[in-house]
């Protein structure tokens, strides 16, 4: 357990650093948002690139990650939606309590997985991204068309900006580099390389400072179902899982990492732009954030 609350330690209290930075609203209120544009647009992809492009990909069990990843987010996205009657939520509600339970943060899975198995992890990491960011999108977007909570916001203009994710591109880019031959000539890998280690970090005090703790006065429903799913059930299954297809530890465990994950803090802007619940969205960003400091390092310690 030392090992585990040793590897995950660090990145918390980066997380609590930003919660305390945007407390005190420092530098400015207009920082911040610039900044994760910065990184979700310029180092985070850099950092995807970077260990794409260079990884040695073949020793990565992909058929089977993606089997177990993808496999659970399906399972539970078609389990909500089968049960949205009995939640009793608006449309608008149970897009947010959707997105909570699929989506999952991407800084802190990386950064974890780097942290628990070295460069190995973050190679897995890369890949795991590689495989559901596409997904995980389309599944949201989909919740939202399905709920008819779009709005002003067309289907085409939906489908657009998913064709334009900086993180999806950026796996792309990785995986033909590699694919190619190519890789990162000259200065190109050092360049990229630093880019992409200044993401981790600052991802992470980003992540602390999208934190809302007013939101958490909010505990319905919606709530306590997709935290359940997020935090307990979907690493559950993954564990499972895993264990029936055989992954080596590694594999196994930056899959169940990735599959306890707190929701991704962009799922609040998303929410804002295609119409669903931004106050309950935001109740559950913070709440999965805070109690993934708890429930995470027990979940790997299960299997550790």
């Amino acid at each position: 357990m030392e090992s585990i609350t040793g590897a995950l330690g660090p990145l918390f209290l980066l997380i609590l650093l930003g919660a305390a930075i945007g407390y005190c609203r420092w530098p400015s209120a207009g920082f911040w948002p610039q900044m994760e544009r910065l990184i979700y647009f310029v180092l985070f992809p850099a950092m995807l690139i970077s260990t794409l492009a260079t990884a040695d990909v073949s020793q990565v069990p992909v058929a089977r990650l993606a089997l177990v990843l993808l496999g659970t987010m399906g399972i539970f996205g078609l389990v909500l939606w089968r049960f949205r009657g009995y939640l009793g939520l608006t449309p608008a509600a149970f897009t947010s309590v959707f997105q909570g339970a699929v989506r999952f943060n991407t800084y802190v899975g990386v950064a974890g997985a780097a942290a628990l198995h070295g460069s190995t992890g973050a190679t897995v990491a890369a890949v795991a991204v590689a495989l559901m960011v596409p997904v995980v999108n389309v599944m949201c977007v989909a919740s939202f068309v399905a709920a008819g909570t779009l709005g002003s916001a067309s289907l085409g203009q939906s489908a657009l900006a998913l064709a334009k994710n900086p993180l999806i591109l950026a796996c792309l880019a990785g995986v033909g580099l590699n694919l190619s031959g190519v890789g990162l000539p000259g200065w190109s890998q050092d360049t990229v390389g630093l880019l992409g280690a200044a993401a981790l970090p600052l991802g992470l005090i980003a992540v602390g400072v999208a934190l809302r703790p007013a939101a958490l006065l909010r505990l319905d429903r919606g709530v306590i179902a997709t935290n359940s799913i997020k935090l307990l059930l979907m690493p559950a299954l993954v564990l499972l899982l895993a264990n029936l297809v055989g992954l080596e530890p590694i594999s196994r465990d930056v899959a169940l990492l990735f599959a306890a994950l707190p929701t991704a803090t962009s799922a609040y802007i998303l929410a804002r732009q295609l119409g669903g619940d931004a106050e309950l969205m935001a109740a559950i960003i913070t709440g999965q954030t805070l109690l993934a400091m708890l429930t995470l390092p027990l979940w790997l310690q299960l299997v550790g």
